[in-house]
């Protein structure tokens, strides 16, 4: 979650007053307050671009009628907050992402103006190699290299252990952005542009030991205000094959199979949920202890049951993705999820509705 008060959490149960910004970056070095008067910003981990953003302006004169214009679509960057009126004359405000200006469009005459923006690693993405491209050395370096080819300013956060990966070419038009997600998965890791624009190396908080951040109560002064829950076995892995074969570094294939060897695991590899492996590949595993550390970071994600809930509470704009909150259902029933995706509105009074992941009872 992002650094918050205890007042702003506190206060987000309580009746209060929304603070919102909207803030333009122009390719100038300007930075421009938009008058707004709503929005929403999407936040989903399984989606390449993590955030997107929807702001609604009033003023029809901002469209831009050429590409000089201010809010012209060649360069310039939201960066959008939310967080909390204290009435006393201070405030706090969470950033909900940093965001490439993708479209204006509105009515030239009544408006409004609605803007449309996509995280920053929509700018990777869309700088196609044009020549062929080589990724060599460490996780962190080969996806910093990837990064900072598009966006030589970018700031790169690592909280994974660097690891060695084999020589890997990408041939003219791949997806550079693609390809960082590629080697991140050699470490059993994710990469994905942060709530402030940086970029961030990371492996999945294990929902079992990470401690909650956010308490979702069906109580009084509690935030929660309606949820359901569901279970499948469907993509639940007992076993994952990862394998590599690098013929530019000369290495012969190598593979290891990770497997749930716990005989007291719901998904005991041989046991009643029987074989489930799944398989992965990749030129950046170049070694059998490289395998066997991949296969057994997927693993662990690969075995957590397959639980969803769709929860709808009071908004929490300091919320992100792969934090772990404690739900506690009308009936006293209380468990533990994962924070897959949600929506939050810059509108007064709106639901803030929130996918989860992996959950478990929580005693």
């Amino acid at each position: 979650m992002y650094p918050v008060s205890d007042r702003f959490l506190a206060r987000l149960a309580e009746s209060h007053r929304v603070a919102t910004s909207v803030q333009l970056f122009l390719t100038d070095g300007r930075v421009v307050d938009l008058e707004h008067t709503g929005g929403s910003i999407t936040v989903d981990r399984s989606q390449a671009i993590r955030r997107t953003c929807s702001v609604t302006l009033a003023d029809p004169s901002v469209i831009p009628r050429t590409a000089a214009d201010q809010l012209a679509t060649y360069g310039a960057k939201l960066r959008v907050s939310r967080g909390v009126d204290y009435g006393d004359g201070s405030s706090e405000l969470v950033p909900l992402g940093v965001f490439r200006l993708d479209s204006v469009d509105g009515d030239v005459s009544v408006g409004p103006v609605t803007l449309q923006g996509k995280g920053l690693e929509a700018v990777v993405q869309d700088d196609k190699l044009t020549t062929p491209y080589t990724a060599t050395g460490t996780v962190v370096g080969a996806v910093t290299a990837l990064i900072q080819r598009s966006i030589p300013t970018a700031d790169v956060i690592s909280r994974i252990t660097d690891t060695p990966i084999g020589t890997t070419a990408y041939d003219v038009q791949a997806d550079p952005w693609a390809a960082a997600q590629e080697i991140a998965a050699a470490a059993g890791a994710e990469v994905y542009a942060d709530a402030d624009g940086s970029f961030v190396i990371a492996t999945l908080p294990d929902l079992l030991t990470t401690t909650p951040v956010w308490a979702v109560e069906a109580t009084e002064g509690g935030v929660y205000i309606s949820g359901n829950r569901a279970m499948s076995s469907d993509n639940v892995f007992n076993g994952v094959l990862a394998s590599g074969e690098n013929t530019t570094d000369n290495v012969p294939p190598v593979s290891y199979l990770a497997t749930d060897s716990d005989p007291g695991s719901p998904t005991h590899w041989g046991g009643p949920f029987g074989r489930r492996p799944m398989f992965y590949s990749s030129s950046t595993l170049t070694t059998v202890d490289a395998c066997a550390a991949a296969a057994n970071l997927k693993l662990a994600a690969a075995k957590a049951p397959n639980a969803t809930g769709n929860f709808s509470s009071l908004p929490n704009p300091a919320l992100e993705p792969g934090d772990v909150i404690r739900v506690t259902h009308p009936d006293g029933t209380r468990e533990l999820h994962q924070v897959a995706s949600f929506s939050i509105s810059l509108d007064e009074g709106a639901d803030f509705a929130i996918t989860t992941i992996s959950a478990k009872e929580d005693a």
